[in-house]
């Protein structure tokens, strides 16, 4: 007997509808049953059994002996290179398994496997050849185990230590991607085992080093389990791992500046500290080394809120052509310049900031794809904080799921300047214009950022005398900035070659930015990280072996010289944590005239406070400041007061009418004075403040400069400051003064940024064996920072045997004197 197949669903007015499926001719109704009985009567009438003619025969079912879940069979692809047969279950079983291989045998041909080694890429096509249909079956047949991936995976990861880390790891991460898309039950889980591997390796470094004890050197093995929150100190690669400390005993890194030498602070069971010594090949592992030892401490941090992030920022003009299949060389910072050490490469940033120009793809494409790449290496779902496109340019910022809401405050605007464009992007900390300026020539780019500053609308309105430099407590400026190298045309060729030479700082004399820069005609107080790597503009598409600087035209010959148009600034209020970790552009991703610039960054970041202490017991604080004298380039006779501006204050202050001065080069010097009244008195919020200073005209309300002064500089008594008083990014004067504060009792909680201080070197024999004994206290000084010291009087007595040495010599008796003066009035604790 023939069976119909049909589908039953009870609709939205309860009654039974049955539908007879697509296997059975056309023109059957729909039937409606108000109760099953009424189905099951119909169905037993005569003809009934079979409600029409099929068009296939249906042949009929053995009952199986035990009743079992369905398997779900992985879609079937025809295998390569073999013809259409026809034959049983057995015949089946075998296409099916052999499709599987032969599906991510395809898959493979389309990634990238160049950066592997031979061995792991035969082990891993002989895999999807041979074992991966295995592993699959044996998971559907209830056997997880995965015999055949444990065999690759030790062959991979065969004496895996340090050195090998860097061979294994990416071949782990291609093979992971590989299972991204789930073809088979069992795939899945071979992906989450390789994800989970890969994760492991990742977690722990080994670093061999040399350790300096007593002026003896020995070779020391320091590996850092990021997951367990241990250092772990061995004498040898195989060594037994007994000897370790935990994170919360390891108290401060001290790298010194001019060798790859690290200092480790740690607690000893007795509350002693312990100094350690160890110098590294080079200063790129030592970093990578601090940053593991740093994401273990904020692992394993008992603070609810992070002190410190870290952002990259990127830029990329893509030249009008779709980005090639793996980008993630970008993002991992892989190339040239300053770049991250394989130990340290795999840590995920908190926030990614992308600006591309000449950018072609729509802006979902572009989103997906970001996301896409970075889940590809880093295992996690980055969420998109913002996006915005001006035509072909565009700026998307990602961020990982836990900071996604902690990110408020979002403002973005553009500014349209002829051919230049501006993006900016901002949240409650960081703004980032991502811009792509005039190709004509520098005055016109520099008119660019002036525009942009001037109209570019971001963050508080109430800061409305302020531009985005003033806005924000770290910006980050990039793009293609179109800046070149200013030399004549026929100096193409030496150029090429100076930069085959890697003769960088030759060319960089004649770089538009760096001159303009230095000239303070743009981009003033802004910081660019040393650029160790080749122009990025103009090369040959699809190689970056060759620089295409010329190009025909009807008018004759263009030249574009090789240039670094693409760049990365960034501004910071005074006196807050900002630290460059790479800054370089890629080697491999060729789909565009330009090469992909890259920077990362640590950033101190300042969360919500919540004070410890009962309000009504707080005393009140107070911020004086005392002997202001702005001195501005001006012959306005008009008078001028101080307005004061913070996220402390209730709201902006302004100052009585200043006291003119005219001074005998044409400027005014205009005295005032202030006492302000913060909303919270407590050190631990206070400190971390910063005042906004604004020199307007009592007639017009107009601006003549601003400025910014960290409260932080007045930690423990008067201190005066000197600052450079800007208006929309033109020097405009100075103001000087000082700055008392009186706060409530308690003490900041030490910054993971804290965590790691640079050690002052000595400056070497050149300069005599005077500045070398002046330069070991300073550097003993240093390494006490934030630490008691025993008398004032002591320290004053190893300035004294200075000092003996220097009476000889009237050069170095002032300064001298300058420093035991300076010394004798400080406080006994010695800061930096």
């Amino acid at each position: 007997m023939c069976t119909v197949p049909v589908k039953i669903k009870i609709n939205s007015n309860y009654l039974i509808q049955v539908d007879f499926l697509n296997e059975a001719s056309e023109g059957v109704p729909i039937q409606l049953f108000s109760v099953l009985s009424d189905l099951v009567e119909t169905f037993y009438s005569p003809n009934m059994g079979l409600a029409t003619h099929l068009q296939f025969p249906v042949q009929k079912e053995e009952e199986p002996e035990e009743e079992a879940e369905p398997v779900k069979c992985p879609p079937q692809l025809p295998p390569r290179n073999s013809k259409e047969t026809q034959g049983g279950d057995s015949r089946g079983s075998e296409l099916a398994c052999s499709s599987l291989g032969d599906t991510y045998l395809q898959r493979l041909q389309h990634i990238d496997m160049s950066n592997l080694p031979e061995e792991h890429q035969k082990s891993i096509e002989e895999y999807f050849h041979t074992s991966v249909s295995l592993d699959a079956e044996q998971v559907q047949n209830g056997n997880p185990s995965l015999p055949h991936l444990k065999k690759l995976t030790m062959g991979i990861c065969k004496q895996l230590n340090r050195y090998t880390i860097s061979r294994s790891l990416p071949t782990l991460e291609t093979f992971q991607r590989l299972l991204d898309q789930q073809l088979s039950p069992g795939i899945g889980r071979l992906r989450t085992q390789v994800g989970s591997f890969c994760e492991l390796v990742r977690s722990w470094s080994s670093l061999q080093v040399k350790s300096e004890l007593l002026g003896l050197t020995t070779k020391m093995f320091l590996k850092v389990d990021v997951e367990t929150g241990k250092i772990y100190f061995k004498k040898s690669k195989d060594g037994p791992e007994d000897k370790y400390f935990v994170h919360n005993k390891i108290l401060q890194l001290v790298k010194s500046q001019k060798v790859a030498k690290l200092v480790i602070m740690v607690e000893t069971e007795k509350e002693k500290t312990l100094r350690k010594e160890f110098v590294f090949d080079d200063t790129k592992k030592r970093e990578g080394f601090c940053q593991l030892l740093q994401q273990m401490k904020n692992k394993h941090s008992d603070k609810p809120e992070p002190d410190m992030i870290t952002v990259f920022v990127g830029t990329w003009n893509m030249g009008n052509a779709s980005p090639p299949h793996n980008i993630a060389s970008w993002f991992q910072c892989k190339g040239q310049g300053k770049t991250r050490d394989d130990t340290a490469d795999h840590i995920p940033h908190d926030i990614y900031v992308f600006g591309t120009q000449e950018d072609p793809l729509g802006e979902k494409e572009w989103i997906d794809t970001l996301k896409s790449a970075l889940r590809g290496t880093t295992n996690i779902s980055f969420k998109q904080v913002t996006t915005q496109t001006l035509w072909n340019i565009r700026i998307v910022v990602l961020a990982k799921p836990e900071h996604e809401n902690r990110i408020s405050h979002i403002f973005s605007d553009s500014v349209k300047t002829g051919i230049a464009n501006a993006l900016g992007k901002s949240d409650q900390l960081t703004a980032v214009p991502s811009t792509h300026c005039s190709p004509i020539n520098s005055l016109q780019r520099n008119q660019n950022y002036v525009s942009i500053l001037r109209f570019l609308n971001l963050g508080d309105k109430k800061l409305n005398p302020f531009d985005i430099t003033h806005r924000f407590t770290h910006l980050f400026w990039f793009g293609d900035l179109n800046y070149r190298i200013e030399l004549p045309s026929t100096e193409a060729e030496s150029i090429v070659t100076k930069i085959k030479q890697q003769h960088y700082q030759e060319l960089l004399c004649r770089d538009q930015l760096t001159i303009e820069k230095g000239e303070e005609k743009v981009f003033l107080h802004y910081d660019e990280e040393e650029i160790t790597f080749a122009p990025t503009y103009r090369f040959e598409r699809d190689t970056r072996e060759r620089y295409a600087y010329t190009k025909a035209k009807a008018t004759g010959t263009k030249y574009n010289l090789p240039s670094w148009c693409d760049r990365v600034l960034r501004k910071s209020y005074p006196l807050v944590h900002v630290f460059c970790q790479s800054y370089g552009c890629t080697n491999d991703i060729m789909t565009s005239d330009h090469s992909p610039v890259f920077s990362t960054f640590e950033v101190g970041v300042a969360s919500q406070f919540v004070s410890k202490h009962d309000p009504s017991r707080v005393s009140q604080g107070g911020i004086k400041f005392m002997n202001c004298v702005a001195t501005l380039m001006t012959k306005s006779k008009t008078k001028f007061f101080l307005e004061y501006h913070s996220s402390c204050l209730e709201k902006f202050v302004k100052s009585s009418e200043g006291e003119n001065q005219d001074h005998s080069d044409g400027s005014i010097k205009v005295r005032f004075g202030n006492q302000l009244i913060p909303i919270i008195s407590d050190p631990e919020y206070l400190l971390d403040q910063h005042i906004l200073l604004c020199v307007k005209s009592t007639d017009c309300d107009e601006s003549y400069g601003e400025g910014c002064v960290a409260l932080r500089a007045a930690e423990s008594s008067y201190t005066e400051f000197h600052i450079t008083l800007t208006h929309h990014g033109e020097r405009t004067g100075t103001l000087m003064g000082g700055v008392q504060l009186r706060t409530s009792e308690g003490k900041q909680t030490e910054k993971l940024y804290d965590f790691i201080k640079v050690e002052r070197d000595d400056s070497g024999a050149s300069k005599g064996k005077g500045l070398d004994l002046i330069n070991k206290y300073k550097t003993v000084f240093f390494v006490k920072n934030q630490q008691q010291v025993g008398h004032n009087h002591e320290v004053e007595r190893h300035l004294l045997d200075i000092s003996n040495f220097f009476n000889k010599s009237k050069n170095y008796s002032a300064p001298l004197l300058s420093v035991q003066q300076t010394l004798s009035r400080s406080s006994v604790r010695i800061s930096e």
